[in-house]
């Protein structure tokens, strides 16, 4: 069975999202954030100490994006995937890495300047900068969103979807979202709507237990 080591709307958000979507059995590990100060026995799992930790016998798999990628393709093509030959293939690949790179890379310093460094350490204007930042990168989304029928590549949700996905969802948590467009902000309507989003929400504990594990 796959596990999952998670913090609750962290970067691995974006694999329990997956495993969701894909209705596949798994172990969820709930940890406290940030789990290499919180949870130093995990350094044992990952002695980074970051977040995901996707295990699957003897892969072991740290970065988000890629592990939608895996999940969507390890067993041939699933509806979270776009395969090569389809016109559609490079802005896939380009939208898995898009959320993460391009979306979440700023605000992970919007997070850090305003939340998790020490008051005296903490920097309004970083955040702000770097907030400002996320959302003109939000630019590059909305003509994809008009020329996919309101998805990211392949006129459906994808993968690529849970990816920028998530970068919306951290954008929630920090506030950034007042400033999306009426596009991106039904878009991230959209997605909060799934089934397979509510359940990974309940997953990790906003809501009743839902880990689905598989029968």
């Amino acid at each position: 069975m796959l596990t999952l080591f998670h913090c609750a709307d962290a970067r691995s958000f974006r694999a329990l999202w997956a495993l969701e979507e894909l209705r596949l059995p798994y172990e969820l590990k709930l940890l406290p954030f940030p789990p290499r100060v919180l949870a130093p026995e995990y350094l044992a799992e990952n002695p980074l100490g970051t977040i995901p930790l996707l295990v699957d016998g003897a892969t072991r798999m740290t970065e988000s994006a890629a592990i939608i990628q895996y999940l969507a393709t390890r067993d041939g093509p699933t509806p979270l995937s776009v395969e090569p030959g389809d016109p559609a293939y490079g802005d896939w690949l380009n939208g898995l890495h898009f959320g993460e790179a391009t979306l979440t890379f700023p605000q992970t310093l919007v997070l850090r300047y305003t939340r998790l460094e020490p008051k005296d350490r903490r920097n309004p204007q970083v955040a702000d900068d770097y907030g400002r930042w996320f959302n003109a990168r939000l630019k590059g989304l909305e003509p994809r969103l008009a020329a996919n029928g309101g998805w990211y590549c392949a006129g459906r949700f994808t993968g690529a979807d849970i990816s920028v996905g998530y970068a919306l969802l951290l954008a929630q948590t920090l506030g950034l979202h007042a400033r999306f467009t009426p596009a991106v902000a039904a878009y991230w309507g959209r997605l909060q709507g799934r089934e397979a989003f509510v359940r990974a929400k309940a997953a990790q504990g906003d809501g009743p237990a839902a880990t689905w594990q598989g029968g």
